[in-house]
């Protein structure tokens, strides 16, 4: 008789506890059905509107699109898909949020608040890569026909490619105190090449190279004023145009390029 009035008491609680579960899960499958969708949307959008000021054309200029060669996804596709994940992330959090505190939405909290510096991170190394290569694109206009022309166009576009890279780095904050020590070593590798050859019985070799670059600076001097002067303004407005136009005008007219995937 206890045995009975035991399974029966258990076959309550087994009946409560299930009635009181089927309303959060019916509840969870709603929020994550309908934020996937939504997450999927704002990522189209994001994607098209990308494409539409020609974002694509203008970032392919700076070395991205070697980057991402060998990948189905260009530059707006995958800022859409970080959107769509960090978008999605959040839905997940609300969606376990439904059965109360537990440690999956512990683990999404963490995820979510890292996810917007990634994003952040992306598009700093985008801008950067970007401004490389106007700026190297200029400088080659301007001052190709010299003999260091090339040398100093290319050292500028690496230089800011490289500091855009190590601010997305300390901006996510992965190893920072890793990230740090590599950007002051590469600081200590220049300065102290530059110690040991001008300083351990390197000065007078060194005077004789800094007297030779000079007195070809002197010589070229007057050509790279000339040439600065006459195609100087007329790369600049180029370069301004050029980029109006692909904003406004895209390469693929806002559309999809054929082959590409661009919905998560």
């Amino acid at each position: 008789m206890e045995d009975s009035v035991n399974f029966k008491e258990g076959l309550e609680v087994a009946w409560v506890n299930f009635m009181t579960f089927l309303p959060k899960a019916l509840m969870f499958a709603i929020i994550l059905v309908a934020g996937y969708y939504l997450a999927k949307l704002l990522a189209k959008l994001l994607d098209r509107a990308l494409e539409r000021i020609g974002f694509d054309n203008m970032v392919e200029r700076g070395g991205i699109k070697k980057a991402l060669a060998r990948s189905k996804y260009d530059a707006s596709d995958l800022l859409s898909k970080l959107l769509f994940y960090t978008a999605f992330l959040f839905v997940l959090q609300l969606a376990f949020g439904v059965f109360g505190h537990n440690p999956v939405s512990d683990l999404l909290t963490r995820m979510v608040a890292f996810l917007p510096s990634l994003f952040v991170a992306v598009i700093i190394v985008i801008i950067a890569s970007a401004i490389g290569a106007g700026v190297r694109d200029i400088l080659k206009s301007t001052l190709g026909g010299m003999s260091y022309g090339n040398f100093l166009a290319n050292a500028a576009s690496t230089a800011i490619i490289v500091l855009g890279v190590f601010a997305a780095l300390s901006h996510v904050g992965i190893a920072p105190a890793i990230v740090n020590g590599l950007f002051y070593g590469l600081l200590a590798v220049v300065c102290g090449s530059a110690i040991i050859a001008i300083g351990g019985g390197g000065i007078a070799p060194m005077r004789a190279e800094w007297e030779r670059a000079l007195g070809k600076v002197r010589k070229e001097a007057p050509r790279v004023a000339e040439q600065a002067a006459s195609k100087g303004p007329q790369t600049v407005q180029a370069k301004v145009q050029e980029w109006k136009e692909l904003a406004t005008h895209p390469a693929d007219g806002g559309g999809n390029a054929p082959g590409r995937i661009i919905t998560p």
